[in-house]
């Protein structure tokens, strides 16, 4: 008896566990054990008995977990995880990670099943007198359950592992630029607009202007952007028509954030503005004398069928490089990048997020809106918060016929942002709407913005208050002069370039006062009545930057009926007063005089300035 009890022992202890369970003699469900190591690695190895192992199951989870909370508890921390994960690079990575927590996972779950299998069969072992090796019996229905917990295991990390593909598809996929399959739209009736508005055009194998041959059409290096200057992005809506015969760019809003006080302003330039001056380096630049005559909105297209004229390799590239190039010569800023959406895309986006809400703040009446190529119908939209869906929102958007181009602008910028402070990023985890949302996207939306960038751009986004986001509108006449006889918009390029530097440190105060100074549309003469020179042109310049239309008449070499005035005298003319009293009240304000009124009809502006020895010295800032 004595030698068969030490036989006993030593089979036990020549059995090839590690350990033996600290409760032996229990029965444990294999079943059991896998699953609640799928519930968390190490808890199927403490349920058979085995703690030490299960410890060690359990420390890495515990230290990750352990890890990501605490990341998680500061804001700043968070907003870092969510734009690292817009990286490709980190997408991928997060694809490698997801594979190996799984195999991890399901070591731990096959580990903590074949625990207890041998588990039980030790147990029914000593049970029959410990005689030989115990076997392990495979039933049918424990390895359907092993099988199942493996198989709920590895759908949630192919879910992960779906919607971590998803995202780097899309990533990728709007950074290509999109392809070149529309038609080159050179016909600049196409467009809308008269074939005499350009002249005559200069065709794919024509050559330039002889003193702008030697320029090159590579695409321009813009510098990247470094995270610390100022970054400009063009927003572009495209019109593209129902036979694809014509592309327009109809939105074009320059986005530009200063990264460091994490404002950011929306420079709009409505589409029928005219002249807009090109980049010297360019051959077009030779060839146009200077400024693109047509509207702004055609260039998109003659630029993409001329590389004989604009730079870039590829037709949309160089459509592009010519927008960014033109609205970044007439704002005196560099625009490295641009984010694309044609107007169905716009829709199907607002639908995937459930529509929008929109403050409408005017009523917006459109008795010919455009539903379809020749196609229209009667729209009104009242004022009030409005819920619109994709369709409602493009109408509110585009309305144009019975409104301004500079109205529909600003409606532009306040869809853009009321979307931005609606969109809940945890709603795209409905069944159904991230695929919807992912396949519009990779559809309608294009950018050149280099994909490593995206985490810097999400962080930066995060920063910022939707709320504060400063808006302007290039408009007449403070920003523009109107031909009303051919419609279109001759900016004024130095009260522009003015605005768009002064963007960010512009009292917003003085800013309204400013625009409603130039909707006053006050004709302004300044005379000099001193003598001094060059006194009326920098009064003009500093009343231009007021907002009023301020010049200098050629006629009599700006000089006044006499060079002794003392004081300065201003006068308003033929009853003008009535209409301009915001232009009176910062005359009054700028130069410490009151107005003296007068009727004469030979007078063609509303008012005059008479400069004297006490005017005072009137610099713009900057």
């Amino acid at each position: 008896m004595a030698l068969q009890g030490t036989v006993r022992r030593a089979a036990v202890s020549s059995r090839p566990m590690q350990q033996r369970p600290h409760d032996e003699g229990r029965h444990r469900s294999p079943f059991a054990a896998a699953f609640l190591s799928l519930l968390f690695p190490g808890l199927g190895q403490a349920y058979v008995g085995f703690y030490g192992r299960a410890l060690a199951f359990a420390a890495p989870l515990i230290l990750i977990i352990a890890l990501g909370g605490g990341l998680l508890v500061n804001a700043q921390t968070r907003l870092g995880l969510l734009a690292a994960i817009s990286s490709p690079t980190t997408l991928l990575t997060i694809l490698v990670l997801d594979a190996i927590l799984l195999a991890y996972r399901l070591v731990a779950i096959v580990d903590a099943f074949r625990l207890a299998q041998a588990a039980n069969a030790m147990t029914s072992s000593d049970a029959n007198g410990g005689l030989g090796r115990p076997r392990v019996r495979w039933h049918p229905a424990a390895i359907a359950g092993l099988l199942a917990v493996v198989l709920v295991a590895s759908i949630a990390h192919v879910a992960v592992a779906r919607y971590d593909l998803i995202a780097y598809d899309l990533i990728t996929s709007i950074g290509e630029g999109g392809d070149d399959e529309e038609p080159e739209a050179t016909d600049q009736s196409a467009s809308g607009e008269p074939t005499n508005d350009v002249g005559t055009l200069p065709t794919e194998g024509s050559e330039a202007s002889p003193a702008a041959s030697e320029e090159p059409t590579a695409a321009p290096q813009t510098a990247r952007w470094d995270g610390k200057k100022r970054l400009n992005i063009l927003l572009v809506g495209s019109d593209k028509r129902g036979d694809q015969s014509s592309y327009n760019t109809d939105t074009m809003i320059v986005a530009s954030i200063d990264p460091v006080t994490k404002q950011v302003a929306m420079l709009s330039l409505p589409r029928d503005t005219v002249n807009v001056p090109l980049p010297r380096k360019w051959r077009a630049y030779g060839f146009y004398g200077g400024v693109y005559p047509a509207k702004i909105n055609s260039l998109w297209g003659r630029a993409r069928g001329q590389s004989n004229l604009f730079p870039g390799s590829k037709p949309r590239e160089r459509g592009f490089t010519a927008l960014k190039g033109a609205l970044g010569e007439l704002y005196q800023i560099d625009i490295p990048y641009y984010i694309e959406v044609d107007f169905d895309g716009f829709k199907k986006i607002v639908d995937t997020f459930g529509g929008v809400a929109i403050d409408v703040q005017m009523p917006v009446s459109d008795d010919h809106y455009p539903i379809g190529y020749g196609n229209a119908y009667n729209l009104y939209i009242p004022s009030g918060f409005q819920h619109m869906d994709g369709t409602q929102a493009l109408a509110y958007a585009r309305a144009r016929h019975k409104t301004s181009d500079f109205d529909r602008s600003q409606r532009q910028q306040r869809v853009i942002t009321s979307l931005r402070q609606q969109v809940d990023p945890a709603s795209l985890l409905e069944p159904g709407r991230l695929d919807a949302l992912v396949s519009t996207l990779k559809s309608s939306i294009h950018t050149d913005i280099p994909a490593d960038l995206f985490p810097a751009l999400v962080s930066l986004a995060g920063q910022i208050d939707a709320k504060e986001v400063r808006s302007l509108v290039f408009t007449p006449p403070t920003y523009q002069v109107e031909c009303l006889s051919c419609y279109s918009l001759t900016p004024k390029l130095k009260a522009i370039r003015r605005a768009v530097k002064e963007v960010f440190t512009v009292d917003k105060a003085f800013e309204q006062a400013r625009v409603r100074v130039g909707e006053e549309g006050a004709v302004v003469w300044v005379l000099n009545g001193s003598g001094t020179s060059g006194q009326a042109a920098n009064i003009a310049d500093y009343l231009d930057y007021l907002g009023m239309n301020a010049t200098v008449p050629t006629s009599g070499g700006g000089r006044a009926d006499r060079s002794d005035y003392a004081q300065t005298v201003v006068t308003v003319y033929n009853g003008a007063e009535a209409e301009m009293v915001e232009t009176i009240t910062a005359l009054e304000a700028a130069l410490g005089v009151k107005v003296v009124l007068k009727k004469d009809p030979l007078v063609a502006a509303d008012v005059i300035v008479i400069t004297g020895a006490a005017t005072p010295a009137l610099v713009p800032p900057g």
